[in-house]
């Protein structure tokens, strides 16, 4: 990366949230937090990627009855990729922001040459994590909780043999691809990047904690933001109507992570780059 790349720089409308101060003269000292605010800051664009995580075509609920009722976020997401990463995909691939795709679940990319090309740089692959001894009493505790979603596997496993990417989010070229955190490392390496943009699905699941999410790169130093209409949440039965545990996860990536920007905000800051193609 050149030297000159640092000193390129864009502004850009972001959201932050301020957890303090609590007041303690009120009957929940948190409620005197500042909240949600937003500043004009800035990003290099030539050190800022776009990570489309986890964008899967599921199938139809015809398909695979079982998987959508235990993942019903499925609809949501198709609509996500419908009709909030064509024009955004679109505009990062006309900017000097890399694109890069996380993938899982599947062998739906190996043949890519994003892919092999991450592996290549990503070197021979780490060990697994070293394991605790297991025993009965934990095997059956295990045991309870894949018995209760016994119902859905067969639908779930069906429907994994046959994921692949949406359309429109399907890698173009040689556009990185990483499965786990030291290909998507890698990537961000070659090409200079430390600041990663997550979309995908989900929000509170995979983009924080799966391979090469959030809590993975923030252990380098790399920087992760999101969009917020480009993601959403697992949610739950007291939180699915107003999207409460989306909302939390927006919260966990501004406080600990990153920034959140809205896509118009995100657009209008890709379109004032100079020299955009």
């Amino acid at each position: 990366m050149p030297e000159t790349a640092a000193e390129c720089s864009v502004a850009i409308r972001a959201q932050y949230y301020e957890q303090f101060d609590a007041d303690f003269s009120l009957d929940v000292p948190e409620e005197g937090f500042g909240g949600w605010k937003s500043a004009e800051l800035e990003i290099n664009p030539d050190r800022t990627a776009l990570v489309v995580m986890h964008a899967w075509d599921c199938g139809t609920y015809e398909e695979f009855p079982g998987w959508w009722k235990r993942v019903p976020y499925i609809p949501i997401a198709d609509r996500i990729a419908r009709e909030v990463f064509p024009p955004l995909l679109g505009a990062v691939r006309e900017s000097p922001l890399e694109l890069f795709h996380v993938v899982g679940g599947g062998d739906y990319y190996t043949h890519l040459p994003g892919y092999q090309r991450a592996v290549e740089l990503a070197g021979p692959a780490l060990e697994s994590p070293e394991q605790v001894e297991t025993d009965r009493a934990l095997e059956r505790l295990r045991q309870f909780k894949q018995d209760l979603i016994a119902h859905t596997a067969e639908d779930t496993r069906r429907g994994f043999e046959q994921v692949d990417f949406p359309d429109e989010a399907r890698p173009v070229g040689d556009e990185g691809i990483a499965a786990n955190a030291p290909q998507l490392l890698a990537l961000c390496k070659e090409a200079g990047v430390n600041h990663l943009v997550y979309v995908g699905f989900a929000i509170n699941w995979c983009l924080l904690l799966s391979p090469g999410g959030m809590a993975d790169m923030s252990r380098h130093g790399v920087m992760c933001s999101t969009i917020r209409e480009a993601t959403t949440a697992v949610e739950n039965a007291d939180t699915a109507r107003n999207e409460l545990a989306k909302e939390v996860a927006l919260w966990r990536v501004a406080l600990a992570f990153g920034y959140v920007f809205d896509q118009k905000d995100f657009l209008a800051a890709l379109a004032r780059i100079p020299g955009r193609s």
